[in-house]
């Protein structure tokens, strides 16, 4: 239980105090009345006395009464009646509530730390004044524990408001003080009245109440005399005359009223009334007019009106007893709605505050002074001491005796008189009949209720060892006659009595009390009484620490018919539960639970409220979900009722924000409720700030911030640049590669240097941007700000009228004006909203929602949140037994309710990991994400891609147009594209414009400029010659960056303009996402933003056309001697490797041209008659062309730059292959090709010279000549022949090695052993390859190829052979022709047959640069055959070199003759 202010022994003897009755005579009842106070009420603070008192008991010893307090109270005839009693307890309870701020009063119990709010302390602790003291106080006690001063209050009121019954004597009346005023005529005379009346009430049958101790009731007789008008000779000579009549014990003259009340009081006169009228106490029956107990009109009760009869009827007017049946019976539905705007007067302790309002102004004793209020006091001592005690002495020894007596009688004759006295027979002692024996009644003589009437008086005067034996011996009598009820009364103060005897010679009998529980209980059907032997044994339980059995018999006394004695009763029950030795926790807020469900069934609010909000302490956080929103849903209802919107508001935003178990029909219904509320709480301050709303959640770092227009859609054969959106999602890699692209960009325009204050251009914010600087938007674009909603609830969300909350700060960035004007909030003229009218966010669902704001000034804008109102969808569904608060229209589907209120939007930046501070320490920086600030006005461009295609075979070339719109008001300029893939794409060069247009060209629709030729010159290369500058390849410049050629380069405001892009599909097959990245600037500068930049990504799709394989090796024909270096042979195969699914019937080769500084194809050798190359699927064909060096003219007079293009034609039209596009894509693909990191030579040489002796002989095997192969592909799609068209190219670096138009793959490494030991450092060896050196010297024979002789007439035939020896170097060579033969291999003598040089066998030989030496040889044949002349061996080294690279120059070719006899 909870601690007490008083202890078990102060509680006890106050309880059960000595019972006067008063009878004023109406005078006297007046002059009380003066003072606002009846004379019962006037006694009140007075009744306790100050000193101890001594009497003696029947063995004569002196017995001590201490701290005796008698209760003084005007006579009533009828009982109370129980509806009143009820109410007059409901009122104690709810008048009694924990102060709010007062000290919180925390207990620990185990792992809780309890917050349990106490009041008490400040009216029963003298230390309250001092709060530090307190705190200590609080803090060092141990034991001490929250105080419940309402239950105290219940207590006693419930114990003090308890009727008088026959089978006890405790509340009976002793005596009756008679009270006259000395201001009557007839004094003594009004005193035989009072006596004659008190007389009538006490023994005349009709009148059952009061209750009487005995017959022979002491009278007090005491004259009123008001000092302050009243003859104070007069009153003294009453007061003789009554002393001579009554006594000198029997009387006492009363002064009062010693000042007026209307006088201006000087002194502040205490009022020690208000604390006792205040508790209304059912015994005041006594009122007036304009007393402070008048709590309800008596017009509307008169059945309930208490009568007197005598000289007192006409003072019923204004009694407090005209209580009506309790207003706050709850309806079984409990629904808040009873309560929740009815009048006043249904409130929970209304009475109380119409208490406090008439008490208001009211001064109790406001004529007495000081001294009235000592007489007062002396007035009662002396009763006591010369009346009561005196009294009561007489009356237990007079008891006594004859209880002696009876013990003296036999048993038998005892029982004999018993039957004499009673009139009735003995009850037989069968056991159904032992439950119903409650219903015996002895006579008010019976000798049994003697001895209780002695172990009563016993009782009041504290003489407990007589008490407890009296109390015994009546116990047992009672249960010999089976009087139950009798009987259950004398344990349950056998057992108090027991408890309190001094020294405590027997412990406490606490089953006694269990059996008196029992019996009130189930047998007597007395709950009153149970209650009563309840909160006395508790309380005695308790106070020996025995927590556990005092909660166990508070709960048992628990029951439907009184919600508010449980309700109390299972709250004192936790506090037992928590004040254990080891707390039980749980225990303590499960039965706080249950209290708060009682005090709610039984009207009491605050106190339901308290109770839950106190269990909520311990099932808080402890994932208890269900438990917590039980918890929280009824402090929601039960703030409400009590008016405590934000409480209510708070609980029920508690449940929906915790992730809810409870069913969807559940959480609808937690929904509407709090909606209901919060609608209410709105309505009270509707110009208040915008509530926080608890939903839908709102994932704040997922928020993503778009700055520009949305993407345009597709128009027919229009597509507008993809640009970046919300839709797109967020790729670390290609955000990467598009912030690599923009800073080339810049560098090209800032001449090769990034500015230190570049910062990539970011269009959309999200968490994986760098968020840290304030944003930049510009003024008359759009912001959108994307938000991730989740819907935690089972049940849809509706939001309605959502958008954004901002602040926004005008300012001027450009120096000027350097004033910042106010903050605006909401004003159109500045920034323009958008508003969603509805949003639904169906159960559990996650959803993003994109508001728009519109910059129309420049400033600094601050996105605060969102603001909206929330609702949900009411469908058909009903809770089960929760009632729908009133207010919610149910319609189907259609918005049930709503709030308006907020959300703000707060980020959380990046956690900071640099310095070593951070590191240790949690800090995170900023994220500005939602704090853009606006400049001025920027161009703005759009592009279009008109005929752009999605598929297209590898090397196709196709030609689409590209659309540049400027949709700002601002004129742009320096526009500019950069891309990885620059081979993909060409805008043409500058010598397009200078290319007459064919008139053939248009002839299918070509995408090449073409001239028809004459189909003689089939075979013969047409050549031409253009400039790598005039296509944009020119030195040192990046080769991604391309300038468009915008007319004028300026786009004004509202222009567009269409340029020819010319696209050839890559190489490799599969889908290419090509990145395109276009920069523009502005024509007037900007100081915040100096560029701006649109994206696009085309992805296109390559199919397989054909593969082109090219190789070139030196010609040993001499037939073209002006070539001084030779020439050379190019073998060109074509493969189509295209599968029929592109629909591709065959390829065509319409046109091989090559590219070179230096050579030049001359004329197709191809031996086939067929001008057509065709190649169907999988065909592959083969050519053969000669190529020649450039002259050498035309290679001085050209700059180093300068290609010479040569095209052999095979079909009817010339493709100017030096024109664009040709040009374009070839010298794309040759800059991408030189971008490649060229093989680095060994560095592991032992001199310098050896270096270049090898590079020199590299030299010699490496030629610069590019192939481009054009070609027509016929195409049968939708029955219709479409002629695609494309170009590949092979670029031949090296003699003799094949090269490829498509990228190879390198083939994966063989696996090798691991090796466990370092390999040796060998140098790479720096000697040159074989094939490098075989191409040193180029060596020709040149012989008839068939010889006749006659060997009949000559054995001998001698054959003359020159030998021509061609140095392909830039340097001197030394050469060693040697010719003996070494083939010893019987093959190669049975193919070729032997045959001998005649002559030298070797010669030395220095050739210098380029030059071609001639040597004379013969042959000698001895008979007819086919030889092999190329058996001579040639080395080779370099004149200046030491190292010899001498390896042979084996001719690649035979050289066959054949030997005829004639």
């Amino acid at each position: 239980m909870a601690q007490c202010v008083q202890s078990v022994q102060e509680l006890i003897p106050d309880s059960f105090v000595p019972c006067v009755a008063a009878l004023c005579s109406e005078e006297a009842e007046r002059l009380t009345r003066l003072n606002h106070l009846s004379f019962a009420e006037l006694l009140k603070p007075f009744s306790r006395l100050t000193s101890e008192v001594h009497m003696r008991d029947p063995n004569n010893q002196l017995h001590i009464i201490k701290n005796l307090k008698i209760a003084v109270s005007n006579i009533i005839t009828q009982p109370p009646h129980p509806g009143a009693i009820r109410k007059l307890l409901n009122d104690v309870v709810s008048g009694s509530q924990p102060a709010e701020g007062l000290v919180a009063n925390v207990i620990t119990a185990g792992d809780y730390d309890l917050n349990i709010s106490d009041r008490s302390i400040k009216a029963s602790v003298p230390w309250y004044s001092n709060w530090k003291d307190t705190l200590m106080e609080l803090k060092e006690s141990s034991f001490y524990t929250a105080t419940t001063p309402w239950f105290e209050s219940y207590r006693e009121t419930f114990l003090q408001s308890m009727p008088a019954s026959d089978h006890e004597f405790l509340n009976h009346y002793l005596a009756c003080m008679l009270v006259a005023s000395s201001s009557e005529a007839e004094p003594v005379e009004q005193f035989s009245k009072l006596s004659q009346e008190q007389h009538r009430i006490q023994h005349n049958n009709d009148y059952s109440y009061p209750k009487w101790f005995i017959p022979n009731t002491l009278k007090y007789y005491v004259l009123l005399h008001d000092v302050s008008s009243g003859d104070e000779q007069r009153a003294e000579s009453i007061y003789e005359e009554m002393k001579q009549k009554y006594g000198t014990q029997g009387c006492y003259l009363l002064k009062i009223n010693s000042r007026t009340s209307n006088r201006a009081s000087d002194e502040q006169i205490p009022d020690p009334w208000s604390q006792y009228l205040q508790k209304n106490s059912i015994q005041n029956q006594e009122s007036y007019e304009d007393g402070p107990c008048t709590i309800t009109s008596n017009k509307n009760s008169d059945s309930n009106l208490l009568s007197l009869d005598g000289l007192d009827n006409e003072v019923k007017d204004g009694l407090p007893n005209n209580f009506r049946a309790h207003p706050l019976q709850l309806d079984s539905s409990s629904d808040p709605s009873n309560s929740i705007d009815g009048p006043d007067h249904i409130k929970s302790a209304s009475s109380l505050h119409e208490t406090k309002k008439a008490n208001t102004g009211i001064i109790h004793g406001a004529c007495l002074t000081l001294t009235d209020h000592d007489r007062i006091r002396q007035f009662i001592q002396e009763f006591t001491f010369r009346g009561l005690l005196p009294h009561i002495e007489k009356t237990i020894r007079q008891l006594n005796d004859q209880l002696i007596s009876r013990k003296g009688l036999s048993r038998s004759l005892f029982s004999a008189t018993k039957k004499w006295f009673s009139g009735s027979k003995v009850p037989e002692k069968g056991i159904n009949e032992l439950k119903n024996t409650s219903g015996l009644l002895y006579p008010p003589e019976a000798p049994e209720l003697q001895i209780r009437k002695m172990a009563d008086l016993c009782f009041l005067v504290q003489h407990y060892d007589l008490a407890y034996s009296c109390y015994h011996t009546a116990k047992k009598d009672f249960l010999n006659d089976q009087a139950m009820l009798y009987a259950a009364g004398a344990l349950e103060m056998a057992a108090v009595s027991a408890f309190l005897q001094p020294g405590a010679p027997r412990p406490y009998p606490a089953h006694y009390m269990d059996t008196a529980i029992q019996t009130y209980r189930d047998i007597c059907k007395n709950m009153v009484l149970a209650e009563r032997c309840v909160l006395l044994s508790a309380e005695i339980l308790k106070s020996q620490s025995k927590y556990s059995e005092a909660a166990a018999l508070l709960i048992r006394l628990t029951s439907e018919d009184s919600d508010l004695r449980s309700a109390l009763l299972l709250e004192q029950a936790a506090h037992c539960f928590i004040n254990m030795k080891s707390p039980m926790v749980r225990k303590y807020a499960f039965h706080m639970i249950l209290a708060g469900h009682r005090f709610s069934k039984a009207g009491q609010k605050k106190h339901a409220l308290r109770c839950y909000c106190q269990a909520m302490q311990v099932y808080k956080g402890k994932g208890w979900s269900l438990a917590e929103d039980h918890i929280n849903f009824t402090i929601g209802r039960q703030s409400y009722t009590l008016r405590q919107l934000d409480n209510a508001v708070s609980a029920f935003r508690h449940i929906l924000i915790n992730e809810s178990k409870q069913s969807a029909a559940q959480q609808g219904s937690f929904l509407r409720e709090y909606l209901y509320v919060y609608k209410n709480v709105s309505q009270l301050s509707p110009d208040g700030p915008l509530p926080q709303l608890p939903l839908p959640y709102i994932n704040s770092s997922a928020t993503r911030v778009f700055f520009g227009h949305d993407r345009r859609p597709a128009d027919g054969e229009k597509q507008a640049a993809t640009h970046i959106s919300l839709d797109q999602e967020y790729d670390c890699e290609s955000s990467q590669q598009w912030r690599e692209l923009e800073e080339q960009v810049v560098a090209l325009v800032n001449k090769g240097v990034i500015p230190s204050n570049f910062h990539p251009t970011q269009y959309c914010l999200n968490s994986y941007s760098d968020n840290s600087r304030f944003p930049l938007a510009v003024v008359e674009e759009p912001i959108t700000v994307e938000m991730a909603f989740r819907n935690p609830l089972k049940v849809p969300l509706l939001l309605t009228d959502l958008s954004l909350l901002w602040k926004f700060q005008p300012k001027d960035f450009s120096g000027k004006d350097n004033e910042v004007k106010e903050l605006v909030k909401s004003e159109p003229e500045m920034i323009g909203a958008e508003v969603i009218s509805e949003f639904l966010i169906n159960s559990e669902e996650s959803k993003v929602a994109r508001l728009k704001l519109f910059p129309h000034h420049i400033g600094e804008l601050h996105i605060l949140g969102v603001v909206y109102n929330l609702g949900t969808i009411q469908g058909s569904m009903t809770i089960d037994g929760i009632g729908a608060l009133p207010g919610c229209h149910t319609g189907n589907h259609s918005l049930s309710m709503s709030v308006r209120g907020r959300q703000d939007l707060e980020i959380q930046g990046p956690r900071l990991n640099n310095t070593k501070e951070e590191k240790t320490s949690i800090k995170y920086g900023p994220d500005r994400r939602l704090d853009p600030i606006i400049t001025e006005e920027m161009p703005l461009l759009e592009v279009f891609f008109i005929h752009f295609p999605t598929g297209l075979l590898c090397g196709e070339i196709r030609k689409a147009y590209v659309e540049f719109v400027n949709v700002s008001k601002c004129p742009l300029t320096g526009l500019k594209v950069v891309s990885k893939r620059p081979e993909f794409f060409t805008f043409g060069g500058n010598t397009s414009v200078l290319t007459p247009l064919s008139p053939s060209a248009s002839e299918n629709c070509s995408a090449y400029k073409t001239v028809v030729t004459d189909s003689t010159s089939m075979c013969t290369a047409l050549t031409s010659s253009a400039s790598s500058v005039d296509f944009g390849i020119g030195t040192g410049s990046q080769p991604e960056v391309i300038p468009v050629p915008l007319p004028d380069t300026i786009l004004l405001p509202g222009a567009s303009v269409q340029l020819p892009m010319w696209l050839r599909g890559p190489d490799e097959e599969g889908v290419h996402e090509i990145n395109f990245l276009f920069y523009y600037e502005s024509v007037k500068r900007q100081p915040k933003i100096r560029h701006r930049i649109l994206r696009h990504t085309a992805v296109i799709c390559t199919s397989r056309s054909l593969n082109v394989r090219a190789a070139v090796c030196r010609s040993n024909s001499l037939e073209d001697e002006e070539g001084r270096g030779g020439n050379m042979l190019v073998f060109v195969d074509v493969e189509n490797v295209n599968t029929s699914e592109a629909g591709v019937k065959e390829f065509h080769i319409v046109q091989v041209s090559s590219s070179s500084k230096h050579w030049k194809l001359q004329k197709s050798v191809n031996l086939s008659e067929n001008k057509d190359a065709k190649l169907a699927s999988r065909e592959k064909g083969k050519f053969c062309f000669k190529a020649i060096r450039c002259k050498e003219k035309e290679v001085a007079t050209q700059s180093s730059e300068k290609y010479t293009f040569a095209d052999i034609i095979f079909g009817n039209e010339q493709i100017i292959s030096s024109a664009s596009p040709c040009a374009d894509f070839f010298y794309r693909s040759l800059s991408s090709e030189l971008k490649k990191p060229p093989a680095q030579p060994s560095v592991h040489t032992e001199k310098q010279s050896v270096e270049d002796a090898v590079r020199l002989i590299q030299k010699c095997s490496e030629v610069d000549l590019n192939i481009v192969v054009l070609w027509k592909a016929y195409v049968v799609e939708d029955s219709k022949q479409l002629i695609l068209e494309g170009q590949h190219h092979v670029i031949l670096r090296t003699i003799g090695k094949e090269a490829f138009s498509y990228p190879q793959k390198p083939e994966p490494p063989e696996m090798e052993l691991l090796r466990f030991f370092r390999p040796e450092n060998t140098t790479v060896s720096s000697r040159p390859s074989v094939e490098q050196l075989s191409n040193l010297i180029k060596t020709s024979l040149h012989y008839p190829e068939s010889f006749n002789h006659p060997f009949h007439q000559k054995s001998l035939c001698l054959v003359p052979v020159t030998l021509l020896l061609s140095n392909c170097s830039k340097a001197d060579v030394d050469v060693i022709v040697d010719l003996r033969h070494k083939t010893t291999s019987p093959e190669a003598l049975e193919i070729h047959g032997s045959f001998t040089w005649l002559g030298q066998t070797q010669y030395k030989l220095k050739l210098k640069s380029e030059e071609i030496h001639t040597l004379q040889l013969k042959a000698c044949f001895v008979h007819t055959g086919v030889y092999n002349l190329g058996t001579p061996r040639v080395f080779a080294k370099l004149s200046d070199q030491v190292t010899v690279f001498e390896t042979s120059q084996q001719n690649s070719m035979p050289a066959l003759i054949i030997i005829n006899n004639v």
